[in-house]
């Protein structure tokens, strides 16, 4: 007797052959598919990460190039701070001696100003003293008015004798 299991091994592997062959190329399908869409994005990747790394070291060439004359720029300022530093101390040497001599002419000015002083005081004494022989003056003045008019009431009574004989009569 026979084992149905046995008489059908032979044609299910016929059967099933072309299956598991169209399964298995078509995994290889997939797999190729897979492989060769991960190599075309790599690749991608790779030239974007190429041309990245190109353009860095065209970055760093400029940066360099930058610095070069950024360091350039430095040593012609470093140089003009020196000549700026040192006519600034020309300038301030002039300006001292210019302050020492405004010193001086300001203290020239102080004592020309007491001495100014000292002046306009004997100017006042010499006011005062005009003032009194003034006032000494007009009461001069005063006694030698009062010593005419007195005068002149005596020459009236000699000019007119008749004013002494009869002094009620006016």
């Amino acid at each position: 007797m026979t084992t149905p299991t046995s008489e059908s091994t032979p044609n299910t592997q016929r059967r099933w052959m072309p299956w598991l062959i169209a399964i298995a190329l078509l995994g290889a399908g997939f797999g190729f598919y897979g492989m060769g869409i991960f190599m075309y994005n790599m690749g991608r990747d790779m030239s974007t990460m190429t041309a990245s790394v190109v353009q860095m070291g065209k970055d760093v060439s400029t940066m360099s190039g930058n610095m070069s004359n950024m360091s350039a720029n430095m040593n012609d300022m470093a140089r003009s701070m020196v000549e700026g530093q040192a006519a600034m101390g020309s300038d301030f040497e002039r300006v001292r001696v210019g302050v020492e001599y405004m010193a001086t002419k300001v203290a020239d000015m102080a004592s020309g100003m007491g001495n100014m002083s000292t002046d306009m005081h004997d100017l006042n004494t010499h006011i005062a003293q005009m003032n009194q022989s003034m006032s000494d003056m007009n009461q001069s003045m005063m006694h030698m008015t009062g010593s005419m008019g007195r005068m002149n009431n005596d020459i009236n009574k000699f000019t007119r004798p008749e004013s002494i004989m009869m002094p009620f009569m006016r």
